[in-house]
């Protein structure tokens, strides 16, 4: 599992950002690639990355603010000039249908794959599936908002071969229903019980994709005990009266709902035009000092979350 990010700006482009769009690779666990959010140009920045627009299976959009969503028919439209046939989801506030089907109506654009929607009109799970659940909570940004929090399921433990060879237990069929957690009687007549056998389980990751918003308790829930926590830092600790009253966050907000939900890595995005060059990593200093595990993120970064053993 990897996090690259495409767009890192807020409101419009600059020179060195480009409007939000974030790329959650799942191609080892599903040969699949969700995206979160689509700004103006997110297709251009893909032409710069290996991601396959046909790999794209899920777009979840957090709220219908322009930066965020105006990308979303040129993306689409290149999926299907570029070998895309197989079905897209996408997720959202209720408009997001309107808007996708508007576009490309008016524009005349014919997709050669079917495009499911799923307008969001309440907190809670939005997909599900044996390898992954996505749930979503309402933020505070004045036009409705959401952050999304995936969860991969729990990796069972490896049956420890070595061990049951050293016993001399026979290989073959038993090895599965020991994997299987069940009890065994073998040739021999002794009894093993398959859970003596299975390894520590690895914990599933989890990744939480918060939209534009001020500081509410919502934040905290969706990044509780999360791997990776993406959060927008629009303005520095200077302006949080201005953040306060454009309903955005500032790089000390982040850094206080990362701390507070227990996250392990933060990840500062949604960066406003005013903070260039160095005067960006400012606020990641800044958030450091509430937080220590904060990166400042630019466009096409790219992170790997890593499995870590359940001790």
């Amino acid at each position: 599992m990897k996090i690259q990010f495409l767009g890192t700006g807020a409101g419009v482009p600059s020179t060195s950002r480009n409007l939000s769009s974030i790329a959650l690779k799942l191609l080892d666990e599903r040969n699949a690639i969700w995206l979160f959010d689509c700004g103006e140009g997110t297709q251009q920045r893909v032409l710069k990355t290996t991601i396959r627009p046909r790999k794209v299976e899920k777009i979840f959009i957090t709220h219908l603010h322009g930066d965020h969503i105006f990308g979303l028919p040129g993306f689409l439209s290149s999926r299907a000039f570029q070998g895309g046939n197989t079905p897209l989801n996408i997720y959202g506030p209720v408009g997001i249908k309107e808007f996708v089907l508007t576009s490309l109506r008016i524009s005349q654009s014919h997709l050669r794959y079917p495009i499911f929607f799923h307008e969001i009109t309440e907190d809670g799970v939005v997909f599900e599936d044996e390898q992954f659940r996505v749930s979503c909570a309402k933020l505070n940004h004045g036009i409705v908002s959401y952050g999304y929090r995936v969860e991969e399921a729990d990796y069972p433990g490896e049956l420890q071969a070595d061990k049951l060879k050293e016993m001399d237990v026979p290989a073959g069929p038993l090895y599965g229903k020991l994997k299987n957690g069940e009890t065994v009687v073998l040739p021999d007549g002794r009894t093993i019980n398959g859970l003596d056998f299975i390894g520590k389980t690895t914990k599933g990751r989890v990744v939480t994709i918060l939209g534009d918003t001020r500081r509410t308790k919502n934040t905290v829930v969706l990044a509780r005990n999360a791997d990776v926590l993406v959060h927008e830092s629009t303005f520095g600790k200077e302006d949080q009266a201005i953040a306060s009253d454009y309903f955005h966050s500032t790089c000390i907000d982040a850094a206080n709902v990362a701390k507070e939900a227990n996250a392990d890595q933060l990840y500062l995005t949604h960066i406003s035009a005013r903070y260039l060059n160095g005067n960006a990593h400012q606020l990641q200093r800044d958030a450091r000092k509430v937080f220590p595990n904060t990166k400042l993120v630019n466009d096409y970064d790219e992170f790997e979350i890593a499995l870590t053993k359940q001790s």
